[in-house]
């Protein structure tokens, strides 16, 4: 899945309401491409930690963002050490096949 523009507390809902139907689906892995994000505000991180912690154990999950709309505020609030982050589309969908 592959949110762009803002994901804040306005569209956050948006964003969590597909990572639940596309976890609903106990798929293998989950890939949230954060690449066309503009702004990601708490709200957006939120809904990732929620997910994360929410998914079946047998889920892989994680994030591509690169830059700093995406990746700095990650990084900076810890999410980046409980959630795989990844700078690309094709590094992620490697370490969900390894």
């Amino acid at each position: 899945m592959a949110p762009s523009g803002v994901v804040d507390m306005l569209t956050a809902p948006q964003l969590e309401g597909a990572i639940r139907t596309a976890l609903s689906n106990k798929p293998a892995g989950l890939v949230v491409d954060l690449t066309a994000v503009e702004f990601l505000a708490s709200a957006g991180m939120g809904v990732i930690v929620a997910a994360h912690e929410e998914k079946d154990d047998g889920t892989k999950f994680c994030i591509v963002a690169e830059g700093p709309a995406t990746s700095r505020p990650l990084k900076l609030v810890g999410i980046a050490d409980i959630v795989p982050l990844y700078a690309t589309l094709d590094e992620a969908l490697a370490a969900l096949d390894s």
